[in-house]
């Protein structure tokens, strides 16, 4: 397997500059268990340096006031009167809104496969994903994929910085400068690069997670 890093990358130098601007390292990690103790915020625990990772207990929160009041009645509900059932007039009405939604991560990436004018066994190849999961994500619709596989679609397909941000928002997801697995792909789009074996080394010699499944 080639390996990324100096000497070895002509974009090594370039990425390590990229890095610095971009990457914002978390400083702080709040502990909700015992003082010491490490709470992932927006990085791995191997990311942070021990001079940077600091665990300081979370603030104490007020109490809330009790506010005492009559004992609610058992026939009288405490909100108010229960809503009535939907009628079928209104349930049409929801089907139809939910009809007319937004297109799901599943729908995008068929789309674009077919604008590509890519076979699916080229794409999920290109994009490090076996043939049995992909399958998987075609059939249904609203699948929500892990974050490393919506980018490694992004780069088998070639999509744009834009098309990118599109198909993470459709899985829910969006680029963090927390995360430096997400700058690092985000370089690579940016530099209109779109060798998944490369950029899985540069994420490898960062001890990041690859891409594909």
């Amino acid at each position: 397997m080639r390996l990324f890093g100096k000497g070895k990358s002509e974009y090594y130098e370039e990425l390590l500059q990229f890095l610095e601007e971009n990457y914002e390292k978390p400083r702080i990690c709040y502990s909700s268990a015992l003082p010491g103790s490490y709470e992932e915020s927006g990085a791995s625990a191997a990311e942070l340096e021990d001079d940077e990772l600091l665990s300081v207990p979370r603030p104490l929160e007020k109490k809330a006031k009790s506010v005492c009041g009559p004992r609610p009645s058992a026939n009288r509900p405490v909100f108010g009167s229960a809503p009535a059932p939907y009628s079928a007039a209104g349930m049409s009405e929801i089907e139809r809104a939910l009809q007319e939604a937004d297109e799901s991560f599943t729908e995008m990436l068929l789309r674009k496969i077919d604008e590509a004018g890519m076979k699916d066994s080229e794409c999920y190849k290109r994009a490090n994903i076996d043939r049995r999961f992909f399958s998987k994500i075609r059939s249904d619709k609203y699948y929500r994929p892990r974050k490393n596989v919506v980018l490694a679609f992004a780069v088998a397909l070639k999509l744009s910085m834009e098309e990118t941000e599109e198909l993470l928002r459709k899985a829910g997801y969006a680029f963090s400068r927390s995360y430096k697995s997400d700058v690092i792909v985000e370089f690579f789009l940016r530099k209109g690069i779109y060798d998944i074996w490369e950029i899985n080394d540069a994420l490898l010699a960062f001890d990041q997670q690859t891409l594909g499944s």
